[in-house]
């Protein structure tokens, strides 16, 4: 669920002196932001603890009782209040020890008395500019965790109904593939192999998800994985139509990865440059360049191609694009794709031309 943003923005303003912190919320007072004062360092505590909206706190650092320094110090040391923006308001001078305390104890800035009143505006500006924004930013990392644990269930639930079914079919291949008929024609016989082959190995998909779905990706395995078999293995799996043909070009590497979600984002990409493509002749190609600290893989078809406003568009969540064809996506496989590329620091993006194809693009990072 994502929070809405708070329609202010909350200051706590600290001084001993109270003539100070009039001034001072006369100087800042705006529409949009709410005030708290605190005369002492144990007032302006307590203050923080009855108030999680609190998004800066100016400081006097000279206070009887408790400096600013050490009300800092406190501040860091509980974890509900240690990302709140401190700026340290002060007549001392400040050399360099005063400045390398206060930046140790979470001051994040400096304002010297008397202060400038443009100066002062403009610093606090920009904190309420980065508090929003930081808000903003959680927001969207929990709305991205809510439909990443969404997936994964929908994925557990899928490849568990998946699970009971096809082993009944590969129990009844089994079966039929030892009849003499099938036996006696090396034709048939060598197409139920590839039936069997592709259902066993669907099955080893299957189980490998429900693994995966149980386990958190801190204990997950990465192993080498020889990309080269890895497409090998996957396009038999798709059984793609005999117009179409799937190639490399040129050599895969080995890499250090999980295998399934390496599996996963090729057999996305494949399998939906097989479903949409529209020629006669469809030709899909996979490819890799080696950018230094990652691999630049792609995955290049001759299908429809994507207009330039879509190129965005076609790796959002549940976002379906007009391919002029029959067959209709889900508008998931695409946003999975993005999400597992940019789980381990990788980005994604595509170049299209309409009408002569598109080319999916990754950066896999090489360990």
């Amino acid at each position: 669920m994502i929070n809405k943003l708070p329609p202010h923005f909350s200051i706590l303003l600290v001084d001993d002196k109270m003539e100070n912190l009039i001034s001072l919320q006369r100087m800042l007072e705006g529409d949009n932001r709410r005030f708290y004062s605190a005369t002492s360092g144990n007032e302006a505590l307590k203050i923080v603890l009855r108030n999680n909206d609190i998004g800066l706190i100016l400081l006097d650092v000279q206070m009887s009782e408790m400096d600013g320094f050490e009300v800092a110090r406190l501040l860091q040391l509980n974890p509900k209040t240690r990302d709140i923006a401190i700026i340290f308001v002060t007549a001392i001078n400040k050399d360099e020890q005063n400045v390398i305390r206060g930046f140790t104890t979470g001051a994040v800035d400096y304002l010297s008395k008397p202060l400038d009143v443009n100066v002062t505006r403009a610093k606090v500006n920009v904190f309420e500019k980065l508090y929003f924004s930081r808000l903003e930013l959680k927001n969207v990392i929990a709305e991205k965790e809510k439909i990443n644990k969404q997936l994964e269930r929908f994925t557990y639930m899928v490849a568990h109904d998946l699970k009971s079914p096809l082993a009944g079919a590969i129990s009844l291949l089994s079966m039929i593939n030892e009849e003499d008929c099938i036996q006696q024609s090396p034709e048939i016989k060598d197409q139920m192999s590839t039936v069997l082959s592709a259902t066993h190995h669907l099955t080893e998909m299957i189980v490998g998800i429900l693994d995966d779905a149980r386990q958190t990706n801190n204990a997950d395995i990465a192993e080498l994985v020889d990309v080269n078999l890895l497409i090998t293995d996957i396009t038999r799996l798709l059984f793609p139509p005999a117009h179409i043909r799937i190639h490399t070009e040129g050599p895969l590497p080995v890499v250090t990865a999980r295998r399934l979600k390496l599996q996963r984002i090729f057999q996305n990409l494949l399998s939906n440059a097989i479903k949409y493509n529209d020629k006669t002749d469809g030709r899909i190609a996979v490819g890799v360049a080696d950018q230094g600290e990652f691999y630049e893989f792609y995955v290049k078809d001759n299908g429809p191609g994507l207009q330039q406003r879509d190129t965005d568009r076609v790796f959002r969540l549940f976002e379906r694009l007009d391919y002029h064809g029959d067959e209709e996506g889900s508008g998931i496989g695409l946003n999975i794709f993005k999400m597992l590329v940019e789980e381990q620091g990788g980005k994604v993006w595509v170049t299209s031309e309409p009408g002569q194809g598109s080319t999916f693009y990754f950066l896999w990072r090489k360990t």
